[in-house]
């Protein structure tokens, strides 16, 4: 697993639970080592132990934790560049959601050897219904994008329900309902600033 991940999963579990909870994770985890680097790369099993022994250290269901996480790397104010990359992705939540299937692709422009979910959206804008498709060889990434879904909803402004539908081998589903595309007034977002931070 890319190190940007393992180290997006430290700070969230610092920056959330603190020092002494990550401290015990990584014992409990066995990492042999007390934090990520970044532009390394680890065996998937750390990955996977990291998450296990931070579900069991917070008494929480690690499919709600990793939504949790999700969320974090929408808001979190220390990392601004996955909101900003994200809402380069369209003016409206609708938008946004369309530009998904495109999203692999431009974080490998960002990071060539950042290996991400397969994401493939299929519905009706009339409607609002659609289904996001997440397929990946490690499991569970779909309760991530929906704690990202949920996120973004929030800073554009709108009112959708999502439900992750389980999965089926390495693919799993996700149903979105758009119940309002101008729920609320949303995030200040200005693209050209955006563009700005995203060139330094």
């Amino acid at each position: 697993m890319h190190g940007l991940i393992n180290r997006s999963i430290q700070c969230f579990i610092c920056d959330t639970y603190g020092a002494d909870v990550w401290a015990d994770v990584v014992c409990a985890a066995g990492l042999g080592f007390d934090q990520f680097e970044a532009m390394l790369e680890y065996d998937d099993t750390l990955t996977h132990a990291v998450l296990d022994a931070a579900a069991q250290r917070l008494l929480r269901p690690r499919e709600m934790l990793m939504e949790d996480l999700g969320t974090y790397l929408v808001t979190n104010p220390k990392q601004p560049a996955p909101r900003r990359l994200l809402r380069f992705c369209g003016v409206t939540f609708v938008e946004f959601l369309h530009s998904l299937d495109d999203l692999h692709d431009r974080a490998r422009l960002a990071v060539p050897d950042l290996e991400l979910p397969q994401l493939e959206l299929v519905g009706y804008r009339a409607t609002g219904d659609f289904t996001l498709y997440c397929r990946w060889r490690h499991p569970g990434f779909g309760h991530v994008m929906i704690g990202i879904l949920r996120a973004m909803a929030d800073d554009y402004g709108a009112l959708a329900y999502l439900e992750h539908r389980g999965a089926e081998g390495c693919c799993e589903r996700i149903a979105i309902r758009l119940l309002e595309d101008d729920f609320s007034e949303g995030r200040e977002f200005n693209l050209a600033q955006g563009l700005a931070h995203a060139m330094r």
